[in-house]
């Protein structure tokens, strides 16, 4: 209704003017392709294209002239807000190399829709067409622009962040590209889903999707194959921490982190506002995992292997830091290319250590280009052609040719390819085309010339130029390399082109005037001829050598300048450019895509995992191999754990014994231990005599400490005030009690690069575990003390001593059922699950996964970890051991003369107390450590409860507690 007013307003205007309908349809086509005309113009502010009101044609009425031209009107508007969008992109300074990629490709699909627009216009100026150009006749013929058109303005809207055009916009680059490449992932989800399938919808997204990865996956080859993080622009998502150094100890967690968004939500919008537009995905994935995911800028189609990605860049340059120490196959790596093409390998010895290197020596971005090729133009799989065999070097696989000629039908499939020939596959030319450009660029590199030449004589100035045209490619003048097949094939007119042939001005035609200046005077007679700039008045002999071999000189850096080369429209660089990495062939492959028509619509989870998860996947695989290999061999980790095993789980029969026998002599006399330098006295003397000295590297490998935290002593309350001792019990107990050793630390270290798997806080576990065996070591230790003392009184067999005899086999079998519970769970099948474990990592970060779930398990084991079940558990054990010392405390006051009866009395009651609470623990422990749920989770806990319950002596297999009598 409002646009049929517009139009009657405009019928009434007395000033119309009425337009040849061939004109006003050459005037749409100039304005699909950007311009205007004198009936149709560029509205700048309401930024759309217009029709003048006045135009009127003599057989439509203006409405349906309205109609008619409002579709066209729209796709040229479309079209050059899309032409505006690229420019802004373009010009920007911030413009990340993702959004570039993105530009280009809409670029080259916005001149396919203006090719349209103009072969139409060429058409219809064509005089030998006697066709009368209609509106009508323009609709059927540019549907397609048009569809196409509206199609790309709303690809561009919806995958440029709107925040992009705010100067205040505080968006970030990783922000941007992870925006760009997730919108056009998911559009493309979406069309492959569409019912019959869209395939111009497919085929725009896809190929757009293509051109805006490739910077990405550039990023993703330097740092996967040299382990460089070459992202200038900030784009990946994970950054260098600039404070951590490889050789430092927190390199491993702290160097390179993911890049996370700020809020929980991020701000980034599109510039389509339509509903629908956001790409939300409803995947049966949890919202909670779907928050924790979404925090990582990181794209969709490789968010599961973002981690395995930055670890494989970081062991690259672990491995690069660290000097090699043996003769290993990664020294070097050499590339072959059995392809039966017709020609040899192909291969690239790639010098130097650790030398990683894609498939055919082709970068990442190319292997993609090459991947998707084959799986849009003819369904193959290229990935099952590009192999590693064992000897670690990529070939390319011999079955390649047989499958393509058709020889050899593929077993997965129905396709009968017999009728195709090699030469039909877009993607095997490329692959061949490139592997020989390749192989052509290093065997001229071997056989360039220096570019210096000098005291070239003018007869031989035609070797300068065949040296310079020797290279494929003319760094100081790229013209050479634009127009090197025209100066071969004109080689005449080198002398012509040469710029010592030009150097120098010709001479002048000026005998009669000099012969008129000098006549009479005796110089004319000498024969004077004109003047000659080349041997000029201005020079001597010796300066005119020199100025020929600058000449020389300037020749060979600066070749032909005069060269113009010849137009070539549409003609894109890499076509007559030589073969360069990361441009030559992707810039091939985008090409074909913008020109052929997709056979199949594969969904985009297919295309990633064909053309590119697959190669990153293998290369990850592959430096976790090398690495694991550097681990065991080189830098021999197992045998550091196997150390640190010995130390901290005090697995070495006499390497710690003279030390703890020591410190647990003091603590019995009740002396104080709290000098560092005397405790490392001790204990390098006790590691000096130990058979297993050489597990150590040196005896002052192994650091004793007393943390701040406590003492040996510990004759002092928090507030730093000592303590009563207003009993014997107490000043025994308290002051050097079952808890006193925990405030002794060891420090053992570990060679780098292994303290980034055994780091501090690893060490700090360690400590944790050692503390409570050294409790269970102590327990036993004072238990046997007393045990002799009970031995000397044996001949008074009183039912006093029967009393304590019992109580001590009770205390004893609990800790010995303990510490062979800790020596078979803990000492050795603990680590047998670590070697088992070690041997199926596939990279470090496995490794350092593994060993940290191998500190959980003895923790937990040992009941050491902070969690409700296992504190519980710990403070009854606690409980028993403390009454281990409590009890050999009241022995060795009845063994050092406590004949008194108030004492005698007073143990009594102690030993009564002491079986009372040792009952009581045993019962609860019992009960927590058969629960169906525990042991259910915990399987080791039915262990302790065999060892502990032995013969059903507390508990029976019912799980009623057995009667025990009191004293």
């Amino acid at each position: 209704m409002c646009s049929r007013r517009v139009w009657t307003h405009s019928e009434l205007t007395p000033s119309s003017v009425s337009v040849n309908e061939s004109d006003l349809v050459k005037g749409l086509l100039q304005a699909l392709q950007g311009f205007s005309s004198p009936f149709i113009f560029w509205d700048q502010k309401e930024q759309t294209f217009r029709a003048k009101s006045e135009i009127r044609v003599s057989h439509l009425s203006q409405s349906s002239l309205h109609v008619l031209l409002a579709g066209f009107l729209y796709a040229a508007t479309c079209l050059k807000l899309v032409e505006s969008i690229v420019a802004g992109i373009n010009t920007s300074l911030r413009s990340p190399p993702t959004l570039m990629g993105f530009s280009n490709s809409v670029s080259g699909w916005l001149e396919r829709l203006r090719d349209i627009a103009l072969n139409e216009e060429v058409k219809i100026n064509d005089s030998n067409l006697a066709v009368t150009p209609t509106l009508l006749g323009l609709t059927s013929s540019l549907s397609s622009l048009c569809s196409g058109a509206e199609y790309l303005f709303q690809v561009v809207r919806g995958a440029i962040p709107h925040a992009y055009f705010e100067s205040s916009s505080a968006i970030s680059t990783a922000e941007i590209a992870v925006h760009v490449l997730d919108y056009l992932y998911k559009r493309l989800d979406e069309v492959c889903l569409v019912q019959g399938g869209e395939v111009e919808g497919f085929h725009v997204l896809l190929q757009i999707f293509a051109g805006s990865l490739l910077p990405y996956v550039e990023g993703l080859d330097s740092w996967l194959f040299e382990g460089t993080l070459d992202d200038p622009f900030e784009e990946l998502f994970f950054s260098a921490n600039q404070s951590v150094s490889v050789s430092d100890a927190e390199f491993w967690e702290k160097s390179y982190l993911l890049t996370r968004v700020l809020g929980p939500k991020s701000n980034v919008t599109s510039l389509n506002q339509k509903k629908g537009m956001s790409g939300n995905d409803s995947n049966s994935v949890s919202d909670k995992d779907k928050e924790q995911n979404n925090r990582v800028l990181c794209p969709l189609f490789i968010k599961d292997i973002c981690k395995s990605i930055v670890s494989a860049g970081k062991s690259l340059q672990l491995m690069r830091h660290i000097p090699s120490t043996s003769s290993e196959k990664c020294g070097k790596i050499q590339y072959h290319g059995q392809n039966d093409f017709g020609n040899s390998a192909c291969g690239i010895l790639l010098a130097g250590r650790n030398s990683f290197r894609s498939t055919a020596d082709l970068a990442l971005s190319e292997i993609f280009c090459l991947s998707l090729a084959g799986l849009i133009g003819h369904g193959d799989h290229v990935s099952r052609y590009l192999w590693k065999d064992e000897t670690d070097e990529w070939e390319i696989s011999p079955t390649l040719p047989l499958y393509i000629s058709g020889r050899l039908v593929d077993g997965t499939g129905d396709r009968d390819i017999s009728a195709l020939t090699y030469s039909d596959r877009m993607w095997y030319k490329l692959l061949v085309g490139a592997v020989q450009e390749k192989r052509s660029i290093d065997a001229k590199s071997e056989l360039q010339s220096p570019c210096y030449v000098s005291h070239v004589k003018d007869e031989k100035n035609v070797l300068v130029a065949e040296k310079v045209l020797q290279r494929l490619f003319c760094h100081e003048n790229p013209v050479v390399s634009v127009s090197k097949m025209d100066l071969e094939r004109n080689k005449n007119a080198w002398n012509v082109l040469n710029l010592s042939q030009n150097y120098c001005l010709p001479s002048l035609n000026d005998e009669s005037l000099l012969s008129a200046v000098f006549e009479g005077s005796g110089v004319a007679d000498t024969g004077l001829t004109g003047t000659n700039y080349k041997f000029g008045f201005q020079f001597g002999r010796s300066e005119y050598l020199s100025n020929q071999d600058d000449t020389q000189i300037l020749e060979t850096l600066f070749p032909f300048p005069t060269l113009l080369p010849s137009f070539q429209p549409k003609l894109h660089m890499s076509e007559f450019l030589p073969f360069q990495k990361n441009s030559t062939l992707p810039s091939r492959v985008l090409s074909w895509m913008l020109k052929a028509e997709p056979r199949d619509t594969p969904l985009p989870v297919v295309i990633m995992q064909e053309c590119l998860t697959i190669y990153i996947r293998r290369q990850v695989d592959d430096i976790g191999k090398v690495i694991l290999s550097k681990l065991m061999n080189d830098w021999k980790l197992m045998h550091e754990l196997a150390v640190l095993r010995a130390i901290y789980l005090l697995g070495s029969g006499d390497l710690l014994q003279h030390f703890l026998t020591v410190i647990f002599d003091r603590l019995s006399k009740g002396e104080s231990s709290n000098d560092d330098f005397e405790l490392n006295i001790i204990l390098q003397e006790s590691i000096r005599n130990s058979a297993d000295a050489m597990l150590l590297s040196s005896p002052d490998a192994l650091v004793v400490s007393i943390s701040s935290e406590g003492s040996l002593d510990r004759d002092k309350d928090d507030k730093g005030e000592v303590k009563p001792r207003s009993s014997t019990r107490k000043s025994r107990v308290n002051n050097f009690g079952i808890d006193c050793l925990e405030s002794l630390k060891f420090t053992y270290k570990v060679p780098w690069p292994l303290e980034l798997i055994a780091n501090s806080e690893a060490i700090k576990k360690y400590n944790q575990v050692m503390g409570f065996l050294l409790k269970v070591k102590r327990a036993k230790y004072v238990l046997d003390k007393a045990r002799r003392w009970m031995w000397k009184g044996k001949g008074s067999a009183t039912k006093i001593r029967k009393h304590h005899w019992l109580l001590e086999q009770k205390l004893l079998n609990f800790v010995d059922a303990f510490h062979q519970y800790v020596m078979d769970r803990v000492y050795h099948t603990a680590w047998r699950e670590l070697c088992e474990a070690m041997v199926k990592a596939g990279s470090l970060d496995e490794v350092i996964d593994v060993h940290e779930t191998y500190l959980l398990s003895i923790q937990r084991q040992c009941f050491v970890v902070q969690e409700k079940l296992w504190v519980i558990i710990a403070s009854r054990i606690n409980m028993i051991l403390g009454l281990a010392l409590e009890f050999y405390s009241i022995q060795q006051t009845l063994s050092s003369g406590g004949a008194v009866s108030a004492i005698k009395a007073r143990c009594e009651m102690e030993i009564d107390r002491i079986e009372k609470q040792f009952e009581d623990c045993i019962a609860f422990l019992l009960r927590v450590l058969t629960s169906k749920l525990n042991v259910g989770h915990f399987p080791h806990l039915a262990d302790l409860v065999t060892r502990i319950n032995y013969n059903y002596h507390y508990m029976s297999d019912t799980g009623s507690l057995m009667t025990v009598s009191g004293s």
